[in-house]
Protein backbone atom coordinates (compact mmCIF):
# COMPACT_ATOMS: atom_id res chain seq x y z
CA UNK A 1 0.00 0.00 0.00
CA UNK A 2 2.72 2.42 0.66
CA UNK A 3 4.80 1.53 -2.62
CA UNK A 4 1.26 2.01 -4.30
CA UNK A 5 0.60 5.42 -2.92
CA UNK A 6 4.53 6.75 -3.15
CA UNK A 7 4.78 9.59 -5.10
CA UNK A 8 8.83 10.26 -3.96
CA UNK A 9 11.57 9.81 -6.97
CA UNK A 10 13.14 7.14 -4.48
CA UNK A 11 10.77 4.81 -1.98
CA UNK A 12 12.61 2.80 0.62
CA UNK A 13 11.08 -0.08 1.78
CA UNK A 14 12.43 -1.01 5.77
CA UNK A 15 11.00 -3.14 8.19
CA UNK A 16 9.75 -1.86 11.69
CA UNK A 17 11.49 -4.02 14.71
CA UNK A 18 10.16 -2.18 17.28
CA UNK A 19 14.42 -1.20 18.50
CA UNK A 20 15.40 2.88 19.30
CA UNK A 21 18.84 1.61 17.13
CA UNK A 22 18.08 3.15 14.15
CA UNK A 23 21.61 1.84 12.80
CA UNK A 24 19.77 -1.21 10.43
CA UNK A 25 18.77 1.62 8.12
CA UNK A 26 21.79 4.01 7.48
CA UNK A 27 22.00 1.44 4.17
CA UNK A 28 19.40 3.89 2.98
CA UNK A 29 20.25 7.03 3.47
CA UNK A 30 23.88 5.82 1.09
CA UNK A 31 21.13 5.07 -1.56
CA UNK A 32 19.80 8.47 -1.10
CA UNK A 33 23.53 10.23 -1.13
CA UNK A 34 24.13 8.50 -4.59
CA UNK A 35 20.76 8.25 -6.19
CA UNK A 36 20.73 12.55 -5.84
CA UNK A 37 23.15 12.83 -7.74
CA UNK A 38 21.47 10.46 -10.48
CA UNK A 39 17.92 11.87 -10.64
CA UNK A 40 18.12 12.96 -14.38
CA UNK A 41 18.49 9.30 -15.27
CA UNK A 42 15.67 7.96 -13.32
CA UNK A 43 12.95 9.88 -15.42
CA UNK A 44 9.67 8.53 -16.14
CA UNK A 45 9.32 7.02 -20.10
CA UNK A 46 6.01 7.15 -21.56
CA UNK A 47 4.69 4.09 -22.60
CA UNK A 48 4.58 3.29 -26.11
CA UNK A 49 7.78 5.50 -26.89
CA UNK A 50 10.43 4.71 -29.47
CA UNK A 51 13.25 5.29 -26.26
CA UNK A 52 12.20 2.48 -24.10
CA UNK A 53 13.96 0.35 -26.93
CA UNK A 54 17.85 1.09 -26.91
CA UNK A 55 18.79 -0.47 -30.40
CA UNK A 56 16.03 1.92 -31.81
CA UNK A 57 17.19 4.81 -29.40
CA UNK A 58 20.84 4.82 -30.78
CA UNK A 59 19.71 4.08 -34.41
CA UNK A 60 17.39 6.77 -34.01
CA UNK A 61 20.90 8.88 -33.17
CA UNK A 62 22.69 7.26 -36.03
CA UNK A 63 25.22 5.01 -34.16
CA UNK A 64 25.86 1.78 -34.98
CA UNK A 65 26.97 -0.60 -32.46
CA UNK A 66 25.71 -3.79 -33.45
CA UNK A 67 28.70 -4.32 -36.52
CA UNK A 68 31.12 -6.31 -34.14
CA UNK A 69 33.05 -6.31 -31.16
CA UNK A 70 36.17 -4.39 -32.96
CA UNK A 71 33.61 -1.35 -32.75
CA UNK A 72 33.47 -1.51 -28.90
CA UNK A 73 35.85 1.23 -28.30
CA UNK A 74 34.87 3.50 -30.88
CA UNK A 75 30.94 2.79 -29.86
CA UNK A 76 31.63 3.93 -26.42
CA UNK A 77 33.66 7.31 -27.58
CA UNK A 78 30.64 8.22 -29.82
CA UNK A 79 27.92 7.12 -26.52
CA UNK A 80 29.71 9.39 -24.46
CA UNK A 81 30.45 12.07 -26.77
CA UNK A 82 27.79 12.50 -29.19
CA UNK A 83 24.57 10.84 -27.47
CA UNK A 84 22.45 11.98 -24.94
CA UNK A 85 21.51 9.32 -22.38
CA UNK A 86 18.07 7.17 -23.18
CA UNK A 87 15.65 7.86 -20.32
CA UNK A 88 15.55 4.33 -19.27
CA UNK A 89 18.81 1.78 -19.15
CA UNK A 90 19.33 -0.99 -21.98
CA UNK A 91 20.42 -3.23 -19.53
CA UNK A 92 19.35 -4.02 -15.55
CA UNK A 93 22.71 -5.59 -14.05
CA UNK A 94 20.64 -7.64 -11.02
CA UNK A 95 23.36 -9.16 -8.46
CA UNK A 96 21.59 -11.37 -5.86
CA UNK A 97 24.26 -11.95 -2.59
CA UNK A 98 23.10 -13.54 0.85
CA UNK A 99 26.31 -12.54 3.45
CA UNK A 100 28.14 -11.50 0.57
CA UNK A 101 29.88 -8.30 2.65
CA UNK A 102 33.59 -10.11 2.20
CA UNK A 103 32.79 -10.22 -1.80
CA UNK A 104 30.51 -6.81 -3.10
CA UNK A 105 33.25 -4.55 -2.75
CA UNK A 106 35.27 -6.12 -5.34
CA UNK A 107 32.51 -6.96 -7.55
CA UNK A 108 30.40 -4.51 -7.88
CA UNK A 109 33.81 -1.91 -8.05
CA UNK A 110 34.56 -3.99 -11.06
CA UNK A 111 30.85 -2.97 -12.42
CA UNK A 112 31.86 0.46 -11.75
CA UNK A 113 34.46 0.66 -13.51
CA UNK A 114 32.64 -0.72 -16.65
CA UNK A 115 33.07 0.95 -19.97
CA UNK A 116 29.60 1.14 -20.99
CA UNK A 117 28.00 4.51 -19.92
CA UNK A 118 26.17 4.30 -17.06
CA UNK A 119 23.07 6.15 -18.14
CA UNK A 120 22.53 2.38 -20.03
CA UNK A 121 22.32 -0.13 -17.83
CA UNK A 122 21.13 0.11 -13.77
CA UNK A 123 22.66 -2.15 -10.88
CA UNK A 124 20.01 -3.95 -8.59
CA UNK A 125 21.43 -5.73 -5.67
CA UNK A 126 19.04 -8.00 -3.55
CA UNK A 127 20.49 -8.27 -0.27
CA UNK A 128 18.46 -12.32 0.70
CA UNK A 129 18.41 -11.39 4.51
CA UNK A 130 21.73 -11.00 5.04
CA UNK A 131 22.82 -11.00 8.44
CA UNK A 132 26.30 -8.62 7.99
CA UNK A 133 26.50 -5.35 6.01
CA UNK A 134 26.06 -6.44 1.98
CA UNK A 135 23.10 -4.04 1.94
CA UNK A 136 25.09 -1.14 3.42
CA UNK A 137 28.02 -2.14 0.81
CA UNK A 138 25.61 -2.35 -1.98
CA UNK A 139 23.72 1.19 -1.11
CA UNK A 140 27.66 2.64 -1.83
CA UNK A 141 26.92 1.37 -5.87
CA UNK A 142 23.60 0.23 -6.57
CA UNK A 143 20.89 2.05 -7.96
CA UNK A 144 18.12 -0.10 -6.59
CA UNK A 145 18.49 -2.38 -2.79
CA UNK A 146 15.81 -4.56 -2.64
CA UNK A 147 16.21 -5.93 0.94
CA UNK A 148 14.32 -9.59 1.68
CA UNK A 149 14.08 -9.90 5.19
CA UNK A 150 13.30 -13.06 7.57
CA UNK A 151 15.06 -16.44 5.82
CA UNK A 152 17.30 -16.53 3.01
CA UNK A 153 14.55 -18.07 -0.21
CA UNK A 154 18.06 -18.54 -2.50
CA UNK A 155 19.09 -16.87 -5.74
CA UNK A 156 16.45 -17.87 -7.82
CA UNK A 157 13.91 -16.09 -5.56
CA UNK A 158 16.09 -13.17 -5.16
CA UNK A 159 16.90 -12.75 -9.08
CA UNK A 160 13.22 -12.68 -9.64
CA UNK A 161 12.55 -9.91 -7.02
CA UNK A 162 15.41 -7.74 -8.88
CA UNK A 163 13.50 -8.18 -12.10
CA UNK A 164 10.03 -6.95 -10.49
CA UNK A 165 12.05 -3.53 -10.09
CA UNK A 166 13.90 -3.74 -13.10
CA UNK A 167 12.96 -1.90 -16.23
CA UNK A 168 15.77 -2.71 -18.67
CA UNK A 169 15.33 -4.15 -21.98
CA UNK A 170 17.75 -7.29 -21.19
CA UNK A 171 18.43 -8.55 -17.72
CA UNK A 172 21.95 -9.15 -16.84
CA UNK A 173 21.96 -11.81 -14.11
CA UNK A 174 25.60 -11.60 -11.98
CA UNK A 175 26.62 -13.50 -9.20
CA UNK A 176 28.35 -11.93 -6.18
CA UNK A 177 31.37 -13.56 -6.47
CA UNK A 178 32.14 -12.63 -9.90
CA UNK A 179 34.28 -9.68 -11.01
CA UNK A 180 33.19 -8.32 -14.61
CA UNK A 181 36.07 -7.14 -17.24
CA UNK A 182 35.73 -3.28 -18.37
CA UNK A 183 33.97 -5.08 -21.61
CA UNK A 184 31.81 -7.51 -19.87
CA UNK A 185 28.43 -5.41 -20.44
CA UNK A 186 29.62 -3.44 -23.74
CA UNK A 187 29.38 -7.72 -24.90
CA UNK A 188 26.22 -8.21 -23.55
CA UNK A 189 24.84 -5.27 -24.90
CA UNK A 190 26.44 -6.39 -28.66
CA UNK A 191 25.70 -10.06 -28.76
CA UNK A 192 22.02 -9.13 -28.18
CA UNK A 193 21.62 -6.42 -30.13
CA UNK A 194 23.62 -7.76 -33.59
CA UNK A 195 21.66 -11.20 -32.95
CA UNK A 196 17.53 -10.26 -32.74
CA UNK A 197 16.95 -13.89 -32.91
CA UNK A 198 19.01 -14.75 -30.14
CA UNK A 199 17.19 -14.74 -26.78
CA UNK A 200 19.80 -15.04 -24.40
CA UNK A 201 23.70 -15.22 -24.29
CA UNK A 202 26.41 -16.23 -21.52
CA UNK A 203 30.00 -15.72 -21.12
CA UNK A 204 32.65 -17.70 -19.16
CA UNK A 205 35.14 -17.53 -16.65
CA UNK A 206 38.44 -16.93 -17.10
CA UNK A 207 41.25 -19.05 -16.63
CA UNK A 208 42.49 -17.33 -13.26
CA UNK A 209 40.67 -17.27 -10.03
CA UNK A 210 41.26 -15.52 -6.84
CA UNK A 211 40.22 -18.62 -4.76
CA UNK A 212 43.09 -20.50 -2.91
CA UNK A 213 43.43 -24.32 -2.97
CA UNK A 214 43.85 -26.82 -5.81
CA UNK A 215 40.07 -27.98 -5.92
CA UNK A 216 39.03 -24.19 -6.62
CA UNK A 217 41.71 -23.89 -9.47
CA UNK A 218 40.45 -27.10 -11.08
CA UNK A 219 36.51 -26.32 -10.86
CA UNK A 220 37.45 -22.95 -12.24
CA UNK A 221 39.55 -24.42 -14.69
CA UNK A 222 36.63 -26.77 -15.80
CA UNK A 223 34.61 -24.86 -16.28
CA UNK A 224 36.87 -22.22 -18.60
CA UNK A 225 37.57 -25.22 -20.55
CA UNK A 226 33.98 -26.36 -20.83
CA UNK A 227 33.11 -22.76 -22.13
CA UNK A 228 35.78 -21.96 -24.28
CA UNK A 229 35.52 -25.72 -26.60
CA UNK A 230 32.02 -25.29 -26.74
CA UNK A 231 30.87 -21.53 -27.64
CA UNK A 232 28.00 -21.39 -29.71
CA UNK A 233 24.42 -22.93 -29.36
CA UNK A 234 23.74 -24.21 -25.89
CA UNK A 235 20.99 -25.76 -24.47
CA UNK A 236 21.57 -24.60 -20.79
CA UNK A 237 21.52 -20.55 -19.14
CA UNK A 238 24.49 -19.49 -17.08
CA UNK A 239 23.59 -17.27 -14.52
CA UNK A 240 26.70 -16.56 -12.92
CA UNK A 241 26.92 -14.49 -15.94
CA UNK A 242 24.60 -14.42 -18.62
CA UNK A 243 21.66 -12.17 -20.04
CA UNK A 244 17.88 -12.94 -21.13
CA UNK A 245 15.70 -10.40 -23.14
CA UNK A 246 12.56 -9.29 -20.86
CA UNK A 247 10.20 -10.62 -23.16
CA UNK A 248 11.82 -14.28 -23.21
CA UNK A 249 12.21 -14.17 -19.25
CA UNK A 250 8.82 -13.41 -19.07
CA UNK A 251 7.18 -16.13 -21.25
CA UNK A 252 9.87 -18.68 -19.83
CA UNK A 253 7.89 -17.77 -16.08
CA UNK A 254 10.95 -16.34 -14.64
CA UNK A 255 13.51 -18.14 -12.10
CA UNK A 256 11.63 -21.61 -10.65
CA UNK A 257 11.78 -20.35 -7.18
CA UNK A 258 9.33 -23.26 -6.16
CA UNK A 259 11.91 -25.87 -6.76
CA UNK A 260 15.15 -24.24 -5.58
CA UNK A 261 15.25 -22.77 -2.49
CA UNK A 262 19.12 -22.27 -2.63
CA UNK A 263 21.58 -22.47 -5.15
CA UNK A 264 21.48 -25.55 -7.73
CA UNK A 265 20.47 -25.94 -10.95
CA UNK A 266 17.98 -23.17 -11.46
CA UNK A 267 19.77 -21.55 -14.42
CA UNK A 268 20.49 -25.09 -16.40
CA UNK A 269 16.09 -25.42 -15.62
CA UNK A 270 15.38 -22.10 -16.77
CA UNK A 271 17.56 -22.39 -20.00
CA UNK A 272 15.54 -25.81 -20.60
CA UNK A 273 12.44 -24.01 -20.64
CA UNK A 274 13.90 -20.92 -23.09
CA UNK A 275 14.80 -23.61 -25.26
CA UNK A 276 11.43 -25.60 -25.23
CA UNK A 277 10.01 -22.27 -26.62
CA UNK A 278 11.82 -22.71 -29.38
CA UNK A 279 14.18 -19.58 -28.37
CA UNK A 280 18.09 -19.60 -28.76
CA UNK A 281 20.73 -19.43 -26.56
CA UNK A 282 24.02 -18.63 -26.88
CA UNK A 283 27.72 -19.03 -25.40
CA UNK A 284 29.99 -16.52 -26.16
CA UNK A 285 33.70 -17.00 -24.25
CA UNK A 286 35.05 -13.91 -25.35
CA UNK A 287 32.49 -12.27 -22.71
CA UNK A 288 34.69 -12.68 -19.61
CA UNK A 289 34.19 -12.79 -16.01
CA UNK A 290 36.55 -13.93 -13.01
CA UNK A 291 35.91 -15.94 -10.22
CA UNK A 292 35.99 -15.16 -6.43
CA UNK A 293 34.84 -17.55 -4.44
CA UNK A 294 36.88 -19.87 -2.26
CA UNK A 295 35.45 -23.60 -1.97
CA UNK A 296 36.41 -26.27 0.04
CA UNK A 297 36.99 -29.64 -1.27
CA UNK A 298 34.15 -31.12 0.78
CA UNK A 299 32.11 -28.33 -0.55
CA UNK A 300 32.49 -29.24 -4.26
CA UNK A 301 32.10 -32.77 -3.81
CA UNK A 302 28.42 -31.83 -1.87
CA UNK A 303 27.62 -29.45 -4.55
CA UNK A 304 28.10 -31.92 -7.48
CA UNK A 305 25.81 -34.01 -5.79
CA UNK A 306 23.09 -32.67 -3.79
CA UNK A 307 22.75 -29.22 -6.17
CA UNK A 308 23.80 -31.02 -9.36
CA UNK A 309 23.22 -34.88 -10.38
CA UNK A 310 20.21 -35.24 -8.07
CA UNK A 311 17.78 -32.51 -8.65
CA UNK A 312 18.64 -33.06 -12.40
CA UNK A 313 17.41 -36.23 -11.74
CA UNK A 314 14.40 -35.99 -9.81
CA UNK A 315 13.22 -33.38 -12.31
CA UNK A 316 14.15 -34.34 -15.72
CA UNK A 317 14.63 -37.62 -14.83
CA UNK A 318 17.65 -38.15 -16.92
CA UNK A 319 16.07 -37.54 -19.86
CA UNK A 320 17.67 -35.28 -22.80
CA UNK A 321 16.93 -31.81 -22.78
CA UNK A 322 17.23 -30.28 -26.00
CA UNK A 323 18.79 -32.24 -29.32
CA UNK A 324 21.66 -30.29 -29.62
CA UNK A 325 24.18 -32.76 -30.89
CA UNK A 326 27.15 -31.30 -29.29
CA UNK A 327 25.19 -31.44 -25.78
CA UNK A 328 24.39 -35.19 -26.91
CA UNK A 329 27.89 -35.88 -27.42
CA UNK A 330 29.32 -34.67 -23.61
CA UNK A 331 26.34 -35.97 -21.96
CA UNK A 332 27.39 -39.30 -23.88
CA UNK A 333 30.68 -39.16 -22.85
CA UNK A 334 30.04 -37.85 -19.08
CA UNK A 335 27.81 -40.77 -18.69
CA UNK A 336 30.69 -43.57 -20.02
CA UNK A 337 33.53 -41.89 -17.90
CA UNK A 338 31.08 -42.03 -14.56
CA UNK A 339 30.05 -45.66 -15.87
CA UNK A 340 34.05 -46.56 -15.91
CA UNK A 341 35.06 -44.37 -13.07
CA UNK A 342 32.61 -47.23 -11.20
CA UNK A 343 33.58 -50.00 -12.90
CA UNK A 344 37.22 -49.70 -11.71
CA UNK A 345 36.52 -49.05 -8.30
CA UNK A 346 34.41 -52.11 -8.11
CA UNK A 347 37.18 -54.22 -9.87
CA UNK A 348 39.54 -52.95 -7.72
CA UNK A 349 37.62 -53.40 -4.42
CA UNK A 350 36.77 -57.14 -5.48
CA UNK A 351 40.15 -57.87 -6.42
CA UNK A 352 42.11 -56.42 -2.93
CA UNK A 353 39.65 -59.28 -1.71
CA UNK A 354 40.18 -61.74 -4.03
CA UNK A 355 43.86 -61.53 -4.46
CA UNK A 356 43.45 -61.66 -8.28
CA UNK A 357 45.75 -59.49 -10.32
CA UNK A 358 43.43 -59.83 -13.42
CA UNK A 359 40.73 -57.89 -12.29
CA UNK A 360 43.44 -54.92 -11.19
CA UNK A 361 44.39 -54.64 -14.74
CA UNK A 362 40.57 -54.70 -15.46
CA UNK A 363 40.19 -52.02 -13.27
CA UNK A 364 43.42 -50.18 -14.50
CA UNK A 365 42.18 -50.57 -18.38
CA UNK A 366 39.11 -48.91 -17.18
CA UNK A 367 40.90 -45.50 -15.97
CA UNK A 368 42.90 -45.50 -18.60
CA UNK A 369 40.07 -45.03 -21.17
CA UNK A 370 38.70 -42.10 -18.67
CA UNK A 371 42.66 -40.83 -19.10
CA UNK A 372 41.49 -40.96 -23.12
CA UNK A 373 38.11 -39.79 -23.14
CA UNK A 374 39.99 -36.70 -21.45
CA UNK A 375 42.88 -36.33 -23.02
CA UNK A 376 41.61 -32.82 -24.57
CA UNK A 377 40.44 -31.38 -21.03
CA UNK A 378 44.34 -32.37 -20.17
CA UNK A 379 45.98 -30.49 -23.18
CA UNK A 380 44.19 -27.53 -22.14
CA UNK A 381 45.34 -27.92 -18.36
CA UNK A 382 48.91 -28.30 -19.43
CA UNK A 383 48.65 -25.26 -21.98
CA UNK A 384 46.77 -22.91 -19.08
CA UNK A 385 48.79 -24.12 -15.96
CA UNK A 386 51.02 -26.88 -17.08
CA UNK A 387 51.60 -30.28 -16.29
CA UNK A 388 51.58 -30.68 -12.55
CA UNK A 389 47.85 -29.25 -12.45
CA UNK A 390 46.96 -31.32 -15.39
CA UNK A 391 48.40 -34.36 -13.44
CA UNK A 392 46.77 -33.02 -10.10
CA UNK A 393 43.37 -32.65 -11.88
CA UNK A 394 42.68 -36.73 -12.75
CA UNK A 395 41.87 -36.98 -9.27
CA UNK A 396 39.68 -34.39 -9.13
CA UNK A 397 38.19 -35.96 -12.02
CA UNK A 398 37.45 -39.18 -10.43
CA UNK A 399 36.06 -37.77 -7.70
CA UNK A 400 33.50 -35.40 -9.79
CA UNK A 401 32.58 -39.17 -11.29
CA UNK A 402 31.98 -40.50 -8.37
CA UNK A 403 29.46 -38.26 -6.76
CA UNK A 404 27.48 -37.67 -9.72
CA UNK A 405 27.03 -41.37 -9.94
CA UNK A 406 25.79 -40.92 -6.65
CA UNK A 407 23.73 -38.18 -7.04
CA UNK A 408 21.93 -40.15 -10.44
CA UNK A 409 21.06 -43.31 -8.90
CA UNK A 410 19.74 -41.12 -5.34
CA UNK A 411 17.74 -38.93 -7.75
CA UNK A 412 16.50 -41.95 -9.86
CA UNK A 413 15.61 -43.29 -6.51
CA UNK A 414 13.65 -40.67 -5.22
CA UNK A 415 11.71 -39.57 -8.19
CA UNK A 416 10.49 -43.20 -8.25
CA UNK A 417 9.42 -43.04 -4.99
CA UNK A 418 8.66 -39.53 -3.90
CA UNK A 419 8.78 -37.78 -7.06
CA UNK A 420 9.65 -34.05 -8.15
CA UNK A 421 11.22 -32.10 -5.37
CA UNK A 422 8.35 -29.81 -3.38
CA UNK A 423 8.79 -26.34 -1.59
CA UNK A 424 8.36 -26.41 2.64
CA UNK A 425 4.54 -26.92 3.35
CA UNK A 426 4.05 -23.37 4.56
CA UNK A 427 5.68 -22.38 1.03
CA UNK A 428 2.80 -24.57 -0.39
CA UNK A 429 -0.26 -23.80 2.01
CA UNK A 430 0.16 -19.55 1.77
CA UNK A 431 0.15 -20.33 -2.18
CA UNK A 432 -2.42 -22.83 -2.21
CA UNK A 433 -5.10 -19.85 -0.51
CA UNK A 434 -3.17 -17.31 -2.39
CA UNK A 435 -1.70 -14.83 0.02
CA UNK A 436 -0.46 -11.65 -1.61
CA UNK A 437 2.75 -9.86 0.68
CA UNK A 438 5.81 -8.52 0.29
CA UNK A 439 7.98 -10.19 0.08
CA UNK A 440 5.82 -12.69 -2.13
CA UNK A 441 5.66 -16.18 -1.14
CA UNK A 442 7.70 -18.28 -3.57
CA UNK A 443 5.47 -18.76 -6.16
CA UNK A 444 4.92 -21.92 -8.78
CA UNK A 445 5.08 -20.77 -12.84
CA UNK A 446 2.03 -21.19 -14.54
CA UNK A 447 3.38 -23.67 -16.77
CA UNK A 448 2.88 -25.63 -13.33
CA UNK A 449 0.33 -25.12 -11.80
Amino acid sequence: MGLANATGDIVALAADTGSEDRSDIQWIESLLRRCSRHLRLIGETDEGSDETSWSRYLARHGVSVFEGADQCAATIDELTTSVEPPRCPYLSVIVPAHAAAGLLPRSLQALADSELPRAYWELIVVDDASGDATASIAAQFADIVVRLPGKPYGPAYARNRGFDVARGECLVFLDADVCVYPDTLTQFALALGRAPEVSAVFGSFDARSKGKGLGVQYRNLLTHYYHQQNAGPAETFWSSCGAIRREAFIEAGMFDEWHFPRRQIEDFELGHRIRRRGRQIVLHPEIRATHLKNRTLRAMIAADLYDRALPWMRLFGGRPTTGLRRNAQLRALKKQNTALAWLALALTLVATYAQRLSLLIGAGLCVLLVLVNNRAQYRFFTRKRGLMVALAAVPFDFLSYFSHGVGIAYGRLLREMIGEPKPHPTVEAFSEVGVRMWPPVPRKRADDA
